[in-house]
């Protein structure tokens, strides 16, 4: 076969044609819908019927000019409908040829997968750079009196930080785990302590962190051979928390004489501070 111009590289698509014998209606249903007898030249009994002669009664049926006996055979041809399809070559269908939407079930990949979980294409994710909230920082402003010898829990008074308002300053001073934001956590807690007089001297300091009023980890300064006028302590943690786990901090102070206290400042010399690692 010869061709004008280039080759085609596969194949013609056809036209939809149709073929009815039997029928003794007067009418013909379609295979596919038509928006007018336009779309369409039908033959009955090889004889081109004209439009005027035929209604549309649906999309999917014309009614004829008279009834069918079952001998006559009735062809539909549409016109410009294409019901074939034709696979393009490797490389050309173009991103212009992409042009809407085109569902995830269509692609060999419809997903990907974010910190072990899997998210479909077009979806959305939570959580991602959220993994360090919440986040809090507390001190003391003010120094807080503690009785020697004993252990008291650190009333600190101003809040710099806190994301979630999940910390509450004061004498029931705590961090608690808000809903959603279970995972481990990094603790931190440093104390300062003085007498009271401004004279005696201290012999230790016992700085502490409480889950649930459990004590999960302590640390010490032991003076008791040598005392010191001032001595600090500092301990961090890396912990796992549950929602609505209450996390507390202590101080267990030994003066020579008298009563001493944890310093407050605005420089921080009694402060701590925590923030969320990661969510698991």
């Amino acid at each position: 076969m010869a061709y004008l111009g280039s080759k085609p590289q596969n194949g013609f698509i056809s036209n939809a044609k149709e073929r009815y014998t039997g029928i003794t209606t007067a009418y013909v249903d379609l295979n596919h819908s038509i928006s007018s007898l336009a779309d369409v030249i039908v033959w009955v009994n090889f004889v081109k019927q004209d439009s005027t002669n035929l209604t549309l009664t649906s999309s999917t049926r014309i009614t004829l000019g008279g009834t069918l006996v079952s001998s006559d055979i009735v062809e539909i041809a549409y016109l410009g409908k294409a019901v074939a399809t034709q696979t393009p070559d490797t490389g050309t269908v173009t991103n212009d040829m992409l042009a809407g939407s085109i569902a995830n079930s269509k692609l060999a990949n419809s997903s990907v997968s974010i910190n072990g979980s899997s998210v479909a294409l077009g979806g959305s994710i939570t959580g991602i750079g959220e993994a360090n909230t919440p986040y809090f920082a507390a001190r003391l402003n003010a120094n807080q009196s503690v009785s020697d010898q004993t252990t008291t829990k650190i009333a600190f008074d101003t809040e710099e930080l806190d994301s979630d308002n999940a910390f509450t300053t004061g004498a029931s001073a705590n961090f608690t785990v808000p809903s959603g934001k279970a995972g481990k956590y990094f603790l931190s807690v440093h104390t300062i302590s003085y007498p009271n007089d401004g004279n005696s001297m201290l012999s230790n300091n016992v700085t502490s962190i409480r889950k649930n009023d459990s004590q999960i980890v302590e640390t010490y300064t032991d003076y008791s051979n040598n005392q010191g006028f001032t001595i600090g302590a500092s301990v961090d943690i890396i912990v796992d928390l549950a929602v609505g786990d209450v996390i507390t901090f202590f101080a267990y102070l030994d003066a020579i004489s008298g009563n001493v206290y944890l310093r407050g400042a605005t420089d921080r010399r009694t402060y701590c501070h925590g923030f969320r690692i990661s969510a698991s």
